[in-house]
């Protein structure tokens, strides 16, 4: 027989349901408060404790009530919250396993694809996510198995909340840890961010590869444009974490491919000197400069990443050379329009000459003998001495050079 006090537990959680099953909107968004308030943090023997050995009743009615009003956003973060509470509840697995047998990840993952939704509910449901998968490999398979990964790089590369998509990287590093059957999955994932328009979300991406990158090991193919895009972006933190990334790959097959493309970089082609805007229409005068602007950026960054990559292993600044990068750091510092691009240049171009005799020999014919003893002397400030007729001297020199060293190679 129960006692006394056991029937008043039962008596009060049958009243707490009966409330709860009556109640509308806004009583419920009350018990909700009041919930949080009052478990948060709690165990799965102080949550049985609480509902009288009956707390799994209740997460059934957080969950079905879930299930039928996520996309009308009713009372949608305190109902996340409240489901929170009991899937991080320590030794909660029943929970967990009671919430993933009604669909929620497969709910939780289309929360993040609904446009109407606000941002800070998408950001719960990445936390329930986070909480499911830290549960196990076979919980970030499931995830994966649910087109997860898709979905949480769409929200990563659109989102408007820069704490979300920090979760978001979260989750992602998770996924891809411990994970090895979808690990490829997630990184592919990752890649598809970087060409989006959120720097934020470029640079987290960019860390999260990354990060990934000594478990994932040799990097696709796929991977070399989109990280040279993200190295040309005008925002400096993504600058540096695909600086650092493209440091990182630098001991992967894929390396000849990068390297190729940061030399292209370096040499943009002169088809399209100004494009024309809208105000162009209305005014003939007015030039358009977005366009070369971008392409002196890439020249710049291109030209700064050179120099950090060759310094950090003669190897790569060997095949550099091949490449023909000199020639391309050469273009750079003939940039009168880009000061960047010749500061960039010009320190990248200072390593080559003081480490392989034949480049200086290169440089001081390009250069001619006034300019290259500028360039001697300040090789921090010597582009600053020159001018439209130095720049011009420097092209035809540079198309000399190279049209004599195809000539001897023929």
């Amino acid at each position: 027989m129960t006692s006394v006090k056991e029937q008043e537990a039962v008596r009060k959680l049958t009243i707490f349901l009966q409330e709860w099953d009556s109640a509308h909107k806004v009583a419920r968004s009350h018990i909700l408060d009041n919930f949080i308030k009052s478990n948060d943090g709690k165990t799965e023997p102080e949550l049985e404790l609480e509902f009288s050995q009956g707390a799994s009743l209740f997460l059934a009615r957080l969950t079905a009530w879930l299930r039928m009003t996520y996309m009308y956003s009713t009372c949608l973060n305190k109902l996340l919250k409240s489901i929170g509470i009991f899937l991080s509840a320590a030794s909660g697995r029943r929970y967990l396993i009671e919430f993933l047998e009604i669909g929620g990840v497969l709910i939780l993952l289309e929360i993040l694809g609904l446009r109407h939704l606000k941002e800070e509910d998408k950001r719960q449901s990445v936390k329930l996510l986070q909480l499911v998968a830290n549960a196990g490999r076979k919980y970030k398979e499931l995830i994966c198995e649910s087109y997860g990964v898709r979905s949480l790089a769409e929200f990563l590369a659109t989102s408007s909340s820069a704490e979300a998509q920090e979760d978001v990287q979260v989750l992602m590093g998770s996924l891809g840890s411990g994970n090895p059957k979808y690990q490829n999955q997630v990184y592919k994932g990752l890649i598809a961010v970087l060409p989006c328009a959120s720097p934020r979300a470029q640079q987290l991406a960019l860390q999260a590869l990354r990060v990934m990158q000594d478990t994932v090991g040799e990097a696709p193919s796929v991977l070399v444009e989109p990280v040279l895009g993200a190295l040309c972006s005008p925002h400096l933190e993504v600058q540096y974490e695909a600086t650092q990334l493209l440091k990182a790959l630098m001991a992967r097959e894929v390396r000849p491919a990068l390297l190729k493309g940061l030399v292209a970089l370096l040499t943009p082609p002169r088809k399209k000197a100004f494009t024309f805007c809208d105000e162009t229409a209305k005014d003939p005068t007015a030039l358009c400069l977005r366009e070369p602007m971008l392409v002196y950026s890439q020249q710049a960054a291109a030209a700064k990443v050179i120099g950090v990559l060759a310094k950090e292993s003669a190897e790569v600044a060997e095949e550099l050379i091949q490449l023909k990068a000199v020639h391309g750091l050469m273009v750079a510092v003939g940039n009168l329009d880009h000061v960047a691009s010749q500061r960039h240049a010009s320190s990248s171009l200072e390593y080559f000459v003081h480490t392989f005799p034949f480049v200086e020999e290169y440089v001081k014919k390009a250069l001619g003998h006034a300019l290259f003893q500028h360039f001697m002397d300040s090789p921090e400030t010597w582009y600053t001495k020159m001018d439209p007729v130095h720049a011009e001297e420097l092209a035809s020199k540079i198309a000399d050079i190279a049209r004599d060293t195809r000539q001897t190679l023929e």
